[in-house]
């Protein structure tokens, strides 16, 4: 075969066989077809097999083969990995140094009405695993776009049940708990093959037109339950200590009367029997009461002043000093 080039020379090519054209097309056809057969499933994945687009079977992680494409495709689940939906919220880019967020206006997903007629944002994450991809892909269209659905209208069910302080402030971990679990609930009743991990609350507020005013209230009562601790704690110790008082007092009392009912018991024992010894001996008897009772009394007076019973008056026992001698 000869081509003219535009200076006017001939050039002539060599001649190709048409057979041999016909096996080089072949032959690269074969290796494409042999090579779209081969596919890899990595360890956190698992392989859907279709055949005409229909389902045919599932595959473990590995190095797998398949009939040529168009007549089985191949579409990869991950089933290992933890996927997340966010709401009220998008994260752009997270990692070191920090995270970093949209600045898309989202409040049409976190602004919710609570159970008492009030306003709180809420946005959460959802965490879950594929467990079934058969269901996750066949069960349900656009399964994504269902399971965000679930989570908006199992959220905004519970926040309109709850108050705004319960919402805002004790009853978070409640809400998360109770999401995850009607979540659930509705994911297995749907068929989608997921399995909820977790529900995050990541940051409940109220509308920031009353923030200001929120956060006012919230200082109050923080004040109003640091007051009742307080009164709390000094209740728990007055009350046990004028508790123990009282009992003391008690037992005091008791003590104190049942000694007096014994000493009653015991003069009464005693006078009975002085009585009786009286009986038998008067003057004996009244001799010996006579000298105990001194014999008590004596010690105790500091100053004595004995007198002859047979004196008549107490003049020569008085000091007179430097008096004059009286003559008869």
């Amino acid at each position: 075969m000869e081509i003219e080039l535009p200076n006017g020379t001939r050039l002539r090519t060599p001649s190709v066989p048409g057979r041999l054209v016909a096996r080089g097309f072949l032959a690269l056809v074969a290796f494409a077809v042999l090579f779209s057969a081969w596919f890899t499933i990595e360890p956190e994945e698992a392989g859907l097999v279709l055949r005409f687009g229909k389902y045919a079977r599932t595959v473990p992680p590995g190095l797998h083969l398949k009939l040529p494409s168009p007549i089985e495709t191949v579409v990869k689940v991950p089933v290992e990995r933890q996927l997340k939906e966010e709401f009220g919220f998008r994260t752009e880019a997270s990692g070191a140094p920090r995270s970093s967020y949209s600045s898309q206006d989202l409040t049409a997903e976190s602004l919710m009405l609570t159970g008492d007629l009030n306003v709180a944002v809420v946005e959460w994450t959802a965490q879950y695993r594929v467990r079934d991809p058969y269901k996750f892909l066949f069960k349900v269209r656009s399964v994504q776009k269902t399971f965000r659905d679930m989570n908006e209208t199992v959220m905004r069910e519970i926040i309109g049940d709850r108050s705004v302080n319960e919402v805002l402030t004790v009853g978070r971990q409640e809400i998360a708990a109770e999401v995850e679990q009607r979540l659930q609930d509705l994911c297995d009743q749907y068929e989608t093959g997921i399995k909820v991990e977790q529900i995050v609350l990541q940051d409940v507020n109220p509308p920031d037109p009353v923030k200001p005013s929120f956060n006012e209230v919230n200082q109050a009562q923080q004040e109003r339950e640091k007051l009742i601790n307080q009164a709390r704690a000094d209740y728990n110790q007055i009350i046990p200590r004028a508790a123990g008082q009282a009992q003391q007092t008690i037992e005091q009392a008791e003590g104190f009367a049942t000694d007096r009912v014994n000493r009653a018991r015991g003069d009464a024992e005693l006078f009975v029997k002085v009585h009786a010894a009286y009986q038998r001996a008067p003057e004996v008897t009244r001799r010996r009461m006579y000298l105990e009772t001194m014999g008590e009394i004596y010690p105790k007076v500091k100053k004595k002043v004995v007198l002859d019973e047979k004196l008549k008056g107490v003049l020569p026992l008085l000091p007179v000093a430097g008096a004059a001698e009286v003559k008869p």
